[in-house]
Parts: structure tokens; sequence; C-alpha cells
């Protein structure tokens, strides 16, 4: 009887571990970084080139290492940026485009080093301190509009110290640039993330072959065989009189699709193969659908 018992235990703790396990699991959003732009007039000469501009790169960098890290997000790399941009000028949804869910767009707005000295009797220190603010707004591209925009400020200093003539002297301390960008970054990062997992994670069915549906999206976003996932039909568009903006009424749940099969050797090649297990989807019209997460 015991054992019988212990056996009991031992299954149901197998089957909680696996449903939390299933609950931890996370669908990845697809997020394409802008270019970072450096408003200030720090290192711009008259050689100046925006498009290669070092802060801006560094910037960038940093913010795909922290969203990276949080393995919530597929980073995508856009060059055509200036495209983007005009697309998003329009007001209506570019995700056909641009390849993603999210659009990070992110500026340098200030940056500052200062040098702070003391001199006592007997010692001296010198202080350097680097202060920068970074603005980044996130833009869903199914609408075009900004769900997120904010700015933050971070600081990075070291100091050298002598005492009777001996310690340490060094010139400017350049990765106080990095740090003090870093930390910026990192106080907007955790907003960028709660929005983006905020709203729900959607795919698309790209066409239809004798009762297979292929879908948008595969194993890098977190998709495996065997997982259910509702299909929605899109609400209609209807022009937003205040903003003058084409928005998406809420959709009609018309079925469920199982996935069978993922495909793919990369985020830009990868698909899924699908069978339709609940409901009916007109095979004519599959770009008026989407699929998403079961409630």
């Amino acid at each position: 009887m015991k054992k019988l018992l212990l056996s009991l235990l031992v299954l149901c703790l197998g089957c909680s571990l696996s449903s939390f396990a299933q609950g931890e699991r996370s669908l990845k959003r697809k997020v394409a970084i802008g270019r970072f732009s450096n408003e200030t007039q720090y290192a711009k000469s008259v050689f100046y080139d925006k498009d290669n501009d070092p802060m801006g790169k560094q910037a960038t960098d940093i913010l795909s290492t922290r969203l990276a890290a949080s393995d919530k997000f597929l980073l995508i790399e856009r060059q055509d940026y200036d495209k983007i941009v005009s697309e998003l000028n329009t007001g209506g949804g570019i995700s056909e485009n641009i390849g993603a869910d999210y659009l990070i767009i992110g500026s340098i707005t200030e940056y500052g080093r200062k040098t702070v000295g003391t001199q006592q009797l007997f010692s001296n220190s010198k202080e350097q301190i680097v202060e920068a603010a970074v603005s980044i707004r996130l833009v869903d591209v199914s609408t075009g509009l900004i769900v997120f925009s904010g700015e933050a400020k971070g600081e990075a200093s070291t100091e050298d110290r002598r005492v009777m003539g001996l310690g340490s002297t060094a010139d400017f301390d350049a990765t106080l640039s990095d740090k003090a960008i870093s930390a910026a970054i990192t106080k907007l990062v955790e907003n960028i993330i709660n929005k983006c997992m905020d709203s729900p994670w959607k795919a698309y069915l790209l066409s239809y072959d004798d009762g297979v549906y292929f879908v948008s999206g595969g194993a890098s976003q977190g998709i495996v065989a065997g997982d259910v996932f509702a299909v929605v039909e899109k609400g209609r568009k209807v022009k937003n009189p205040q903003t003058g903006l084409m928005i998406e009424l809420p959709g009609k749940p018309v079925g469920k699709i199982r996935i069978d099969q993922t495909l793919g050797s990369s985020i830009a090649d990868e698909l899924s193969m699908a069978t339709l297990i609940e409901g009916t989807i007109d095979n004519e019209k599959l770009d008026t659908y989407y699929i998403t997460e079961v409630e």
C-alpha cells in the first residue's frame, strides 16, 4: 500500500512539474531594432557620418545584448531604416514588410563627461564622470502605433587617488561611455519586455496545400510539434476620427490548428506545418486570419 501511495505521489509530482514547465514556456516575439541616432553634438566633426555613428552602434549593441539575455525575443536586424520610418509615417501597419512584431527606435539625447578633483594636504584625487540619456520608442508594427515611449539617464565614474605623490594616474577611461549608456538602457529594458509580452503572440497562415496549413514561425520562436493554437478572423479596420489612423477591431475565433512539424534553419526561412482540428477556414482568404495562443 505504501509503495502504491508513493508511486501515485511521484506521478502527481511529475504531472505538476510538467504543467509548470509548459506554463513557463513562452513564445518569442520578433523584434527589429532600428538604428539608434546620436542627437548630441559629441564626436561630431566635419567628417561625421550619421550612418556610421559609433555611439549609435554602441547603443544598438547594448540593447540587443540586453534583449537577447531575456530569452523572450528573436532579434531582426533592419538596414533599410529610412524606408521603415517612411512606412510608419503613413499610419498603416507594416508587419508584412518589416517581418517583426515590434520595432524599437532609439536615440542618445544627452551625453557629457567631466572630471572632478579634490586637493588635500597629503593626497589628491580625480574622479572621471560620464552621464548619458537615452530615449526609446516601441512601435507595434501591425498598427504603426507607439505602445511605449520612455527616457532614462545613466552615469558611470572612476576615481584615481594619489597619496604623498604615490598612486595611479590615468587618461580618460573610454569604457565609461559604454557603462553610462548601458545603465540608461537597462532602466528601460524591463518596460520594453513587459509591453511586448503583455500583448498576445501572433503568427500568420501563409498557404494551404492538400490539408496542410503553413504557418509563419518555427522552432526559434518556441513552437513545437503538438502545440494547439486558436485561429482568429481579423476584425474590420476602421478609422479613428481623433488620430486619423486606421485601427483593427477585435477578431473572432473561428477554429483551432495543431502544429505537426517545424521547418527551416534560420529566422528568415522558418515555418511550421499544421492541421485544422476544429472549425472552418476560407482557404482562399488566408490573409484575413491570424493564429494566437488558446486562452
